[in-house]
């Protein structure tokens, strides 16, 4: 059996997690945004979650700094992830009566042959169970990270407070006789 991870290396291991998340977040959704291009639902959604990745590298900036105070801003980052994806699913689930096929799809499916009237059901299926899966498995993920980061803020304030205190040896007397 492994001993417990010490308060140091916890922070380390928060620290990892929140670079590594931030920065595939940045990327992905700065990406999403650039091939979004025109279309403006999807662009301010990417601008949004963007938004999230980069106050998540603030986070840990701030952490990284020694202030504490660092783990509200990696929980808040998680929630507007998580909240511009929600209102995205939610604004397709509720508006979007194509289901996400454009005119032309629709057209060129029609062209190729396909009845269209046989297909809807299908794609209606597929559209919804799409968005249903991106919103939970969003909640469930952005969720379990804004939990990850908040039930870890006393174990953070911990490490950075060790790390602000002087360093003694073993002799547990005062930094005065260390020299002598």
């Amino acid at each position: 059996m492994k001993p417990p991870l010490t308060s140091e290396a916890q922070l380390q291991r928060i620290l990892r997690i929140a670079k590594t998340n931030g920065l595939s977040v940045v990327i992905i959704a700065g990406l999403g945004t650039v091939l979004s291009l025109g279309d403006w639902l999807g662009m301010a959604v990417g601008a949004a979650v963007f938004f999230g990745g980069w106050t998540e590298l603030k986070g840990r900036k701030q952490v990284l700094g020694g202030d504490a105070a660092g783990v509200r801003v990696l929980v808040r980052s998680q929630w507007i992830v998580l909240a511009a994806i929600e209102a995205y699913c939610l604004i397709k689930l509720g508006f979007d009566s194509s289901h996400g096929v454009s005119p032309e799809l629709r057209s060129a499916m029609t062209d190729l042959g396909i009845d269209m009237a046989e297909m809807e059901p299908s794609l209606r299926r597929a559209f919804y169970g799409t968005y249903l899966a991106v919103a939970l498995l969003t909640f469930v993920y952005q969720g379990g990270m804004a939990r990850y980061y908040g039930r870890r803020a006393g174990v953070v304030r911990e490490a950075l407070e060790a790390r602000a205190r002087p360093v003694t040896s073993g002799s547990g007397g005062a930094p005065e006789d260390l020299v002598t």
